[in-house]
């Protein structure tokens, strides 16, 4: 390392606040902010590293010719589609995610679906808003059978707590093998053998070129009728108007729904209007202090960036996601 201080530049949304913590890089680097393509590619050259806390943006891609020196991109979300254009993927830049973070607040949020489904949550809330009393017997979990599509570290999460609630848990992920906490792990190019066994699918795997509309008609006619299709991953990975139509028909008997392939979801868009389908604005993972602890992940990493040691959570830019525990990234 030179005198020179390295060059933090953080990509935020057009409106959001600049994360707590940012206070850390006091001394130790330049910091640098953009919320927008144009400010971007104006604060892009001569950084060394980006933190992007925006999981939508196209900047990155569109601000990319310009980056000159960068040597690692860290993102404050578990997905990293949006920053896997040809170029990232192409270049000897360092790409982290924020895995750990967000693993067991998703778990319970789904744990919680789950539950809400059993027990007609819904139907108790519907009924108490009509003043009306109304016996109704319930489902149990207990030895109900999961299938989680993804068996990274969120997805193992979501196996741990559903294992401990007497579920039984099987994933799906690229290749067979064998994951703690999972009763088994199947290819994805089983995922349709496996479907009519589960009671509760839920999808909590990366978006890339084998996941985007996995999900599609013949995947949700390959489910129980009883079965409830939770997606805590991304929404592209279900074609929606696919998952609206087995909603209405009957083909699936309901829907948990945090992510969407139309972010925020329309107001005037059908799912709203399901009876069968919880909705939530992409909050699964979104716990009090969220933020800080995201800057506090980073400043770790930023302290291994600067002594140069490995970086924790690398991200495979093959896979488009973190290995699982155990093995390493890809050479880029």
């Amino acid at each position: 390392m030179t005198d020179r201080l390295p060059v933090v530049t953080v990509l935020t949304a057009p409106d959001e606040a600049p994360p707590p913590g940012l206070d850390q890089l006091n001394g130790r680097a330049e910091v640098r902010m953009s919320a927008d393509t144009e400010q971007l590619a104006s604060q892009l050259p001569g950084t060394d590293v980006l933190l992007v806390t925006d999981f939508r943006t196209d900047a990155v891609l569109e601000a990319w010719p310009v980056a000159d020196r960068l040597d690692w991109v860290h993102a404050t979300s578990a997905g990293v589609d949006a920053l896997l254009f040809p170029g990232m993927r192409e270049s000897d830049v360092a790409l982290t995610n924020a895995r750990g973070i967000f693993d067991r607040p998703i778990a319970e949020y789904v744990l919680g679906l789950i539950l809400a489904f059993a027990k007609d949550t819904r139907g108790n809330i519907e009924l108490q808003q009509a003043g009306e009393w109304r016996h109704r017997d319930t489902e149990r979990i207990d030895h109900k059978q999961v299938l989680v599509v993804g068996a990274g570290a969120i997805g193992g999460e979501i196996a741990r707590l559903c294992g401990a609630a007497g579920m039984q848990v099987e994933g799906i992920a690229r290749t067979a093998r064998e994951v703690p906490d999972f009763a088994a792990v199947h290819a994805i190019e089983n995922l349709h053998t496996r479907l009519p066994h589960a009671d509760y699918v839920v999808v909590a795997a990366p978006l890339n070129r084998a996941t985007e509309h996995l999900f599609n008609a013949e995947a949700f006619q390959a489910m129980k009728p009883t079965a409830r299709f939770i997606n805590v991953g991304r929404g592209p990975i279900a074609d929606t108007d696919a998952l609206v139509r087995a909603l209405r028909s009957g083909e699936i008997a309901g829907a948990g729904l945090d992510v969407f392939e139309e972010e925020p979801l329309p107001a005037d868009h059908p799912l709203w209007e399901l009876s069968n389908a919880i909705l939530s604005a992409h909050m699964a993972g979104d716990f009090t202090g969220w933020r800080a602890a995201l800057i506090d992940q980073f400043m770790t990493n930023f302290d291994r960036w600067q002594t140069g040691q490995p970086l924790h959570n690398l991200v495979d830019k093959k896979r488009g996601a973190v290995p699982p525990r155990g093995t390493v990234a890809a050479p880029t």
